[in-house]
């Protein structure tokens, strides 16, 4: 039996396991890792898995101990000091008039670093904060670390509209391009409130099954195209793609719905009128939202976690 633990932004390190030490699932254990003594919680990894890390072999970290009674209790003060920690920093940013937005501060278990994530819409020129930082709290290194708002989302945590945890911050460990172009293509409207994150950027969900909307699409007349049909001449109206069916308008008017074994392409133009209706923008317009900044951009991820 392999065991494992999951970092910041899933990225998975197997254990070394001295003999004399007993592990469980869901255990808290303190490990070595690159920032210093961190405390993480036990995976039991399946043969499948450790099959695979034989051929990528990810950096193994070594177990310090299994946390004792007196460990917990550190634990519990330690993210207590975190919390007072953040709340300082960002006082100190105020005071500077720093544009910044301060996320989240992370001791390690030593207590010999203290990291302060933050975003930031432009760079941030924080030597009068660190000098700051560094009156405070003494003998403690300090890193300060810009990351992105998608960053900043797998680093907090939540649940999404779908009723699971983030993606970021349960199974996705790099971030795609994510674009409107997505939603357009997938015929889905373009309403903000329903193709974004927390992060305030478009769902990284929109990716999951875009090339199968783009196979199908293949298949299919584009809308605006002319068509025969079993009722006669048609145009393309909507496509419906979970259905793999076009609604089309009939020359008397009435829309129907059509496989594409029904339907023939025309070379022709068809002089029918149809009603541009897909991914209408279903907002207030007077929240004036515009749709370029949902997509990604330099401000969306910096992978600095």
């Amino acid at each position: 039996m392999k065991f494992a633990v999951r970092l910041i932004k899933n990225t998975f390190h197997p254990l070394k396991v001295q003999d004399d030490v007993n592990l469980s699932r869901d255990q808290l254990i303190i490990v070595r890792t690159e920032k210093g003594e961190e405390v993480h919680r036990v995976i039991i990894v399946n043969d499948e898995i450790a099959k695979h890390w034989q051929k990528y072999k990810p950096e193994a970290l070594s177990v310090v101990r299994v946390m004792t009674d007196e460990d917990l209790n550190t634990y519990k003060e330690q993210k207590e000091l975190e919390v007072k920690a953040l709340l300082k920093c960002r006082e100190f940013a105020e005071k500077r008039k720093l544009v910044m937005n301060l996320t989240k501060a992370c001791y390690t278990f030593d207590r010999k670093k203290i990291t302060f994530y933050y975003t930031a819409p432009e760079r941030v020129d924080f030597r009068e904060l660190l000098k700051d930082l560094t009156q405070e709290f003494k003998r403690v290194r300090i890193d300060l670390r810009h990351i992105g708002v998608r960053d900043e989302t797998a680093l907090l945590q939540g649940q999404g509209i779908c009723g699971q945890n983030y993606c970021c911050c349960s199974f996705l460990k790099n971030f795609d391009f994510v674009s409107t172009k997505l939603a357009k293509d997938q015929n889905i409207p373009l309403t903000p409130g329903k193709i974004t994150g927390a992060c305030g950027r478009l769902l990284c969900c929109l990716n999951y099954e875009y090339s199968n909307y783009i196979e199908i699409a293949k298949m299919l007349p584009p809308v605006g195209s002319g068509i025969m049909t079993p009722d006669g001449v048609a145009k393309v109206a909507s496509i419906c793609f979970l259905k793999q069916k076009v609604s089309a308008k009939l020359e008397d008017g009435k829309i129907k719905e059509y496989s594409k074994d029904e339907i023939e392409m025309l070379d022709q133009e068809v002089n029918i009128e149809i009603e541009q209706t897909e991914n209408l923008l279903n907002y207030n317009e007077e929240e004036n939202i515009d749709l370029k900044t949902l997509d990604n951009d330099k401000n969306s991820t910096t992978g600095n976690i």
